[in-house]
């Protein structure tokens, strides 16, 4: 498979100059790919909703603590003083929907996170206990321009309950484990039918559900945000890119092409996999925070805070994977756990809920 054939390029690289083949396969790519864990967990969204205090729904944010509802609109790293992240400079904020599980008696429960797997020699992603891992792909350094401070965009519709075709099967998806440590994990994101979907799969997941969340891979190379958080941005014109596919060409409108940016979560949902407990119409129990039961309206909102040049020269460099790329610094875990944001809206994280956190509230976008 695909994923397993990179894996095995990664580890062949780190240990020796790749062999002529390879080499060819994937060429000069760069793959960053590291954890956050979460820095808060509350009901804030300074992209869409700024100011607002609660906003509609719960998140999970991950990275620097400059995160708050009404967070600067320019240079993110000027503001903030550490960062979950493992990479040290990098103090943007990424953040998601959480997953709740709805109880027969009609009772929320908000699911928990794991770590991520184990790749590229990376012990930092696996004790994570949740969070966010993110990964930023440069298909061709040196012709990948970094985003700039003040850049923002979302991926994905919140009000989304249906779609009209699979234009974006590969870019939102779930994967449903197979078993414990990430069965079934050999597929690229998004990539493998037999655990891939677009909404919430509809059997209990052995091993657990995983988001997968890409953002378009072109910029108009003047805005750095728009009304809807996603103008600004497009795909290719030959249509949205794979993960760590080769991009097409940008359109006229859109002509600057930026770094594949992807956000993956890992769901514990094993603990809720007794179908006696699901709803008795046999639909599946699991909803986002924004009350879909579909899944259709998983979204990521992006706030950009890396340290001065950090990611440019990363997205310059080849054929980086993992959480080691040229001079960029890195952090412990112990570290990165040290970083923290004081939650905002007082209301019970863990308990089993009457209703969904804000959901009587309009969602604005």
């Amino acid at each position: 498979m695909f994923w397993t054939t990179l894996l095995s390029f990664a580890a062949l690289a780190e240990a020796a100059p790749p062999a002529p083949n390879v080499a060819r396969q994937f060429g000069g790519t760069t793959m960053l790919r590291f954890g956050c864990p979460n820095v808060v967990i509350d009901r804030l969204d300074p992209l869409v909703n700024p100011g607002v205090i609660p906003s509609a729904h719960v998140h999970q944010i991950v990275g620097g603590d400059g995160f708050n509802a009404s967070m600067t609109t320019s240079d993110v790293a000027e503001t903030a003083s550490c960062t979950t992240c493992q990479f040290s400079e990098d103090f943007s904020n990424y953040w998601t929907a959480n997953l709740y599980f709805k109880a027969k008696n009609g009772t929320y429960k908000r699911v928990p996170q794991l770590g991520h797997a184990y790749q590229f020699n990376d012990q930092f992603s696996t004790q994570t206990q949740g969070g966010i891992l993110v990964y930023y792909v440069s298909a061709k350094p040196g012709s990948i321009t970094a985003f700039k401070p003040g850049f923002r965009m979302l991926s994905g519709d919140p009000m989304m309950r249906s779609r009209p075709d699979t234009k974006l099967k590969r870019q939102n998806c779930y994967r449903c484990y197979t078993g414990p440590n990430y069965g079934g994990d050999t597929g690229a994101p998004c990539m493998d039918d037999n655990v891939d979907s677009e909404a919430l799969p509809s059997k209990p997941c052995a091993g657990g559900i995983r988001s997968n969340i890409l953002f378009p891979t072109c910029w108009d190379g003047k805005n750095l945000d728009s009304p809807n958080h996603q103008d600004h941005v497009a795909y290719p014109s030959s249509g949205p890119t794979t993960f760590l596919g080769t991009p097409g060409a940008c359109p006229s409108t859109h002509p600057v092409m930026i770094p594949q940016l992807m956000y993956e979560v890992v769901w514990d949902t094993t603990k809720f996999n007794d179908q006696s407990e699901w709803p008795t119409d046999g639909s599946q129990p699991f909803y986002l925070s924004t009350g879909d039961n579909t899944g259709l309206g998983q979204h990521a909102d992006y706030v950009f805070g890396w340290k001065d040049d950090a990611l440019q020269r990363a997205m310059d460099t080849s054929g980086c994977f993992g959480a080691k790329c040229a001079d960029l610094l890195t952090q412990t875990i112990d570290n990165a756990r040290q970083c923290s944001v004081k939650k905002v809206v007082d209301e019970d994280e863990d308990g089993w809920l009457a209703e969904l956190p804000g959901i009587a509230m309009p969602m604005a976008m």
